[in-house]
C-alpha cells in the first residue's frame, strides 16, 4: 500500500528510516549497487523526498490478513 513520507529518523545502528502517514516505517538505505539512494545521505535530499509516496510493507501485511477471514 503506498503511503507519504511525513519524516525521517535514525535507526539504533545509524540507518534511515523513513517515517510514513501510516504510522510505519521504512528503511531507505543507500547501498549500490542494490538499492540507489544518494538523496538519503543530505539533509537537503530527504526535504527533498517529503511527501513521496513508498510502498508500506507492513500496511500491505495489515491488509492481506483482513482478507483472509
Amino acid at each position: 500500500m503506498q503511503q507519504s513520507i511525513v519524516g525521517y529518523h535514525l535507526d539504533e545502528f545509524g540507518d534511515w528510516v523513513a517515517d510514513l502517514q501510516c504510522g510505519h516505517g521504512q528503511h531507505v538505505r543507500h547501498q549500490p549497487p542494490m538499492t540507489n539512494r544518494p538523496w538519503v545521505l543530505t539533509a537537503e535530499g530527504r526535504s527533498r523526498h517529503l511527501g513521496e509516496n513508498l510502498n508500506c510493507k507492513k500496511c500491505d501485511e495489515t491488509s492481506g490478513s483482513s482478507l483472509k477471514g
